[in-house]
């Protein structure tokens, strides 16, 4: 499969895991809401605004990173420096999450987790050195 199609790809799977994280996340705000649940003495409207601002800031930052890689396929180019950060932490985020998902939700979630970060290493990778391009002189 070639770099633009699997750009493409993961852009789609984040963006639709971007729209699934705040849906998720709503949908525990409004739990702990009716429930009036509370965490060691916090406010349970607390907890409730905490959920949806996770969900929220969650949900930009997975449309940010879909956004990277849909600018990534259109034009064919590495991400620059910016976007490639965005891209490695978001990487790092879905293995710390796909470790945690094992435990909580079971191993489905652990083997989808896991190909959303090969799909990201993969593109890291095949965009890595552009042609033409020098690699930078050692120190």
């Amino acid at each position: 499969m070639g770099r633009r199609p699997l750009a493409w790809v993961a852009a789609i799977v984040l963006l639709l895991e971007g729209v699934g994280a705040v849906l998720l996340n709503g949908v525990l705000a409004t739990v702990v809401g009716n429930q009036r649940m509370s965490l060691a003495g916090v406010d349970p409207g607390s907890m409730v605004a905490g959920t949806w601002a996770m969900g929220g800031i969650l949900g930009l930052y997975l449309v940010l990173c879909a956004a990277v890689l849909v600018r990534t396929a259109l034009k064919d180019r590495a991400p620059g420096l910016v976007g490639r950060i965005a891209l490695i932490t978001c990487a790092v985020t879905h293995g710390v999450l796909a470790t945690l998902a094992v435990g909580l939700v079971g191993w489905d979630a652990f083997a989808f987790m896991m190909v959303v970060v090969g799909l990201l290493v993969l593109i890291l990778l095949g965009y890595g050195t552009e042609p033409g391009r020098r690699p930078a002189a050692p120190a």
